[in-house]
């Protein structure tokens, strides 16, 4: 079975209006491989998936699934040949049970006129399932209740049980702990091991050089080239990936660190998350803040936009102590949040890219549109979005460019203090590189930055200091310069830190 090939794609073209957004993409999978995607937010990638799932329908080019060439994918075709899909943003029904989740649409009955499900059935079928993808929930469980974790094994389990040959996983540990990442490696190698094919997309450089076997690389809808993953340096990927040398994907600069600007002194909340955290930040400063996930971090930086009450503490802007009860209180006294789920709680999906980057500077009763028009094309071109007019929905960009809206949305203001949750969270190594140099201007301006992030290299490349928290504590604090030849030694200390309080 070793090298034979379970489907292609080649020649694939497809437009949105003007827009061209596939040209002569290409994509070949074997059976039973293991295959890394990447490409830059808006390379592509996403939409040629959709076309191979069935979702949308190709202009052009050719589709063959073993050896049969397809004239025309449909959801139902994709799921008839095997073709599962895991996509980054869960698609489960919460209000149903697990059982109803991995079967839905697909019940089985006693007498389905009647309408009479065969729960003993249903109950045995998904059991059988959630073993082989490793799930320790029962099937009659609540999906709402369950973790993100768990919610991702019953997407498995329900591509699974549709007889899927290869399934496509979209950005699957983008909401992860570092543990769940290693369970869902270890299921994606047992299905290796079982014969079944995967198509993994991720950003993430280590996930790829760990996991992947062959990687395809896709670059402003083109197909770029197909290696073995093995052959390649990290360097020579972020080469492919941009068509350029991203000779320093982290540029910091020096800054002069000013004063004390925020401080905030013993805070708790209403829920036991935050337990009395106390640290500074200073102008000109960019401060990390590291920590699984669940111990406290972005609870914090909630607290201090006023997203949530806090049960007390005091939080003090230069040298008065302000009253935060709500987002408005925090931008009155100059903080914008950049929120870790830029979907549901960063953008407006539903209104344009002009009016999410102008909602924060609405100051007058009657509205200057040509005014707001010329603003929005100022920070369009200030942040690079790569949009093709600022009047379309800002639900039509590719994460990447949605992330920087929302850092567009900020710069719109006059704020001091700016927090970063999950900056880069889901968006190609280009695009990184871009925010980073705009969080070093701002640093550079005086202004004050707090970045909660999952990625320790990350922190450790643009940040002067971080914070680790641990069960809704600061437990640890290092100075990143005294790290600068000494990286492994920081990461070890700042796990240790983040696992045993210590």
């Amino acid at each position: 079975m070793e090298n034979e090939l379970l489907f292609s794609m080649t020649g694939i073209e497809k437009s949105f209006g003007p827009v061209h957004v596939l040209k002569k993409a290409k994509l070949e999978v074997r059976k039973g491989e293991i295959h890394a995607f990447m490409g830059e937010n808006g390379a592509g990638k996403s939409t040629l998936m959709n076309i191979l799932a069935g979702l949308i329908d190709k202009d052009a080019g050719k589709i063959i699934f073993e050896g049969k060439e397809i004239s025309k994918m449909t959801p139902e075709l994709a799921t008839e040949l095997g073709i599962g899909f895991v996509h980054q943003e869960l698609n489960l029904a919460e209000d149903l049970s697990v059982a109803e989740n991995v079967f839905i649409g697909r019940l089985p009955y006693k007498n389905q006129f009647l309408g009479i499900v065969d729960f003993k059935k249903l109950h045995e079928e998904t059991e059988y399932w959630l073993n082989l993808v490793g799930a320790k929930v029962s099937p009659d469980a609540h999906v709402g209740s369950l973790s993100t974790a768990n919610k991702q094994l019953i997407e498995i389990a329900k591509a699974l049980s549709l007889n899927a040959k290869v399934i496509i996983f979209d950005e699957p540990t983008t909401a992860l702990s570092d543990k769940d990442v290693e369970v869902l490696f270890i299921i994606i190698r047992r299905l290796k091991e079982k014969g079944f094919s995967s198509i993994y997309i991720s950003h993430r450089m280590k996930e790829i050089f760990e996991l992947g076997e062959r990687i395809t690389i896709m670059r402003d809808g083109e197909y770029i080239a197909t290696e073995e993953v093995s052959r390649l340096s990290e360097d020579q990927i972020i080469s492919m990936l941009v068509g350029r040398e991203i000779k320093d994907l982290y540029p910091k600069q020096a800054t002069e660190i000013g004063a004390p600007y925020l401080q905030v002194c013993h805070l708790y909340d209403r829920f036991g998350h935050v337990k009395d955290v106390s640290f500074e930040a200073r102008r000109g400063e960019v401060l990390g803040f590291s920590g699984l996930v669940g111990s406290g971090r972005t609870e914090t930086m909630r607290l201090i936009f006023g997203a949530d009450r806090m049960k007390s503490g005091q939080i003090k802007i230069g040298d008065h102590t302000v009253s935060i009860k709500s987002p408005e209180d925090a931008i009155r006294n100059g903080i914008g949040l950049l929120t870790e789920d830029r979907k549901h709680q960063g953008l407006l999906l539903g209104l344009s890219i002009k009016d999410n980057i102008t909602m924060t500077h609405l100051d007058h009763f009657v509205l200057n549109h040509q005014e707001l028009k010329e603003t929005a094309n100022h920070f369009v071109k200030e942040v690079n979005i790569k949009i093709s007019d600022i009047e379309n929905p800002v639900s039509s960009l590719s994460g990447g460019n949605q992330q920087k809206v929302v850092l567009a949305k900020w710069l719109n203001t006059d704020n001091q203090v700016y927090i970063f949750d999950e900056p880069t969270k889901g968006i190609d190594v280009g695009a990184k590189s871009e925010i980073y140099s705009i969080i070093n201007q701002l640093a550079l301006q005086g202004k004050t930055i707090l970045i909660v992030s999952s990625e320790i290299p990350e922190l450790l490349g643009i940040c002067d200091r971080i914070h680790v928290f641990h069960e809704g504590r600061i437990t640890g604090e290092l100075d990143v310069s005294a790290y600068s030849d000494k990286k492994d030694e920081a990461q070890e200390l700042i796990m240790k830190y983040a696992t045993l309080g210590q």
